[in-house]
């Protein structure tokens, strides 16, 4: 009950912030041309930078401070986890999502990209084949990371003994699915991960590498904020330790608070859950791609699933519109289900 009116109150905060609904509120002067033109709508120009939450600014300590305090002494650079590394320098990181096994086009995309989303919450995919494809070309140069099922010991056991580099734990509503994301993703004495067998070993370790002494420093530990129980709970979601990002997911944000992402109640809860991840030393991203650019949070999205290629690189079958592993993006107006937006759009989760 506690829990219950504590949304019942963010809810009501949020409405009451920016007044209800009004999706269509102008720009200030000289801005909002950029989300105008990508939502279309006949000129009608959708205000979808803005809320009445004003964004947090950093302090001298920078994004990720806390994040960056878990790496232990003496720890080698740049890290084997180029994700992490280019987190680590302040930039922003973009991914290719893979659905279904094929290792060659994990081979080829894993050469452009800062790091592969394997969508394990949303497809059939087996933790077998994500092995089987990241076997096929150690190394290839994006870190494999997982988006895992759910926060569990078994499951995130074999994403780790497998071999990935970082685990993304989707619709995660409190601390105690936050703690379990960081603690069973990690070796002791930091978390509680089981020594195991597995080809992580195997993939990681090199001349002067040790798999064990050094996967604590590269794994990547992102949850994502995916409901209003979470936007209710983001500060201590982003306090828990062992976590080092937090996304929303923008496409079940706006299914489940009901709120376009043009509405400002929907752009206020993703300004909190971004001044929330930022004072807790954090990194702040949106899962979709249509953040990069065009928005007041723009700037400080280190993470989105898909977008482009770090290279320039097109992906074949996919260079323009959605692809087999994107979904369109909703809660904003334009094609089906809503603008696309992003500099390769599409994939917002």
């Amino acid at each position: 009950m506690k829990r219950l009116g504590f949304i019942t109150g963010i809810c009501f905060v949020l409405s009451m912030a920016v007044g209800w609904p009004t999706a269509q509120t102008p720009a200030p002067a000289g801005q909002g041309q950029e989300g105008a033109a990508r939502g279309g709508g006949g000129g009608t120009q959708y205000n979808w930078q803005y809320g009445s939450v004003t964004p947090a600014t950093p302090d001298a300590r920078g994004w990720g401070w806390q994040a960056k305090s878990y790496v232990s002494a003496g720890a080698t650079r740049p890290f084997y986890n180029i994700a992490k590394e280019l987190l680590f320098q302040d930039k922003q990181i973009t991914s290719y999502t893979i659905s279904t096994f094929s290792p060659e086009l994990y081979c080829e995309v894993g050469k452009h990209f800062d790091y592969i989303w394997f969508e394990m919450q949303h497809s059939t995919m087996s933790f077998d084949e994500v092995r089987r494809m990241i076997l096929t070309c150690p190394r290839v140069g994006a870190a494999p990371m997982i988006r895992m099922p759910d926060a569990l010991e078994a499951n995130i056991q074999k994403a780790t003994d497998l071999g990935v580099l970082g685990i993304i734990v989707p619709t995660v509503d409190d601390a105690l699915e936050a703690r379990d994301s960081a603690r069973f993703s990690r070796f002791p004495p930091f978390g509680r991960r089981s020594a195991g067998g597995g080809a992580a070993s195997q993939l990681w370790t090199q001349p002067g590498v040790n798999y064990r002494a050094t996967i604590n420093d590269n794994m990547l530990v992102v949850v994502m904020i995916e409901t209003l129980e979470g936007v209710a709970n983001a500060s201590e979601i982003a306090a828990t330790q062992g976590v080092d990002a937090v996304i929303i997911g923008n496409n079940d944000l706006s299914s489940f608070s009901g709120w376009a992402q043009t509405d400002p109640r929907y752009q206020d809860a993703i300004t909190l859950v971004h001044n929330a991840t930022l004072k807790a030393g954090k990194y702040f991203g949106n899962a979709g791609a249509q953040y990069l650019t065009g928005n007041r949070l723009s700037a400080n999205t280190r993470i989105v699933q898909n977008g482009p290629a770090r290279d320039g690189w097109t992906p074949p079958a996919r260079g323009r519109g959605r692809g087999p592993e994107e979904e369109p993006v909703i809660g904003m107006p334009g094609s089906e289900g809503g603008a696309r937006g992003g500099r390769r759009g599409g994939g917002a989760q």
